[in-house]
């Protein structure tokens, strides 16, 4: 079903203070596959909304205060941090890599502390002229739950530059669902954790929140959430 989520995004610096953001993402599929709306306001107040579609011809359109309508992100823009100082960018919110078609699988392997089918995600020969796209993604999947524990981008020498790694899960309504996502900037050791704080599921969205044309427009949260505490 379609789900709401309340969320922080907690900057942790390895050197400087915490700062923590706070936003709201709707969740649903259409034909194309996942579709997102993320509402966020930066240290300013200014508020950013960005409607994410995922699957095999992904997209992303952003509207920002001040904006008439939404523009469509260009291939730069996808590699930006979503705020000035956060390791997440669009590219991490959308994981277009889950459905690359080129990949090598490399076994079974132990990652936090759960067995893990492990892959070889290698980006599309059309990302290789951007020095900012990953050239591979290394791609860890339960083997159980057959859900996603961990990723990291690969640069050109072979070597993971950023990790998302999935931290904790909460049962909200009979169902599993993520509570807290790390992602790690591999060179500084900055992290920046996406946390879920309240969330509502099984929804029935309208599909016109999803369309690029009503990013403009402020939707308001479900009547009644459940609170994942800290």
């Amino acid at each position: 079903g379609d789900y709401y989520l309340e969320f922080q995004l907690r900057v942790l610096p390895r050197r400087g203070e915490e700062t923590i953001y706070t936003g709201h993402l709707w969740g649903s599929r259409n034909g194309m596959g996942p579709i997102t709306r993320v509402a966020i306001q930066d240290a300013m107040g200014d508020r950013q909304h960005m409607l994410i579609q995922n699957g095999p011809v992904p997209a992303v359109w952003i509207w920002q205060d001040g904006q008439p309508v939404a523009q469509r992100a260009t291939s730069d823009r996808l590699y930006e941090p979503i705020l000035a100082d956060t390791e997440f960018t669009l590219f991490d919110l959308q994981m277009p890599y889950v459905y690359w078609q080129d990949f090598t699988f490399q076994g079974v392997s132990k990652i936090l502390g759960r067995a893990a089918h492990t892959f070889l995600m290698k980006a599309p020969e059309d990302m290789a002229a951007n020095d900012q796209a990953p050239r591979a993604v290394k791609l860890q999947l339960d083997t159980q739950f057959r859900a996603m524990v961990q990723s990291a981008l690969i640069d050109g020498e072979g070597k993971a530059y950023k990790t998302l790694s999935l931290r904790d899960l909460k049962k909200v309504d009979d169902q599993w669902m993520v509570k807290s996502i790390d992602l790690r900037n591999e060179k500084t050791r900055d992290k920046t954790r996406f946390q879920v704080m309240r969330a509502a599921l099984n929804l029935d969205l309208s599909p016109h929140i999803f369309e690029p044309t009503s990013l403009a427009e402020t939707v308001g949260p479900p009547t009644k959430t459940t609170s994942l505490g800290r």
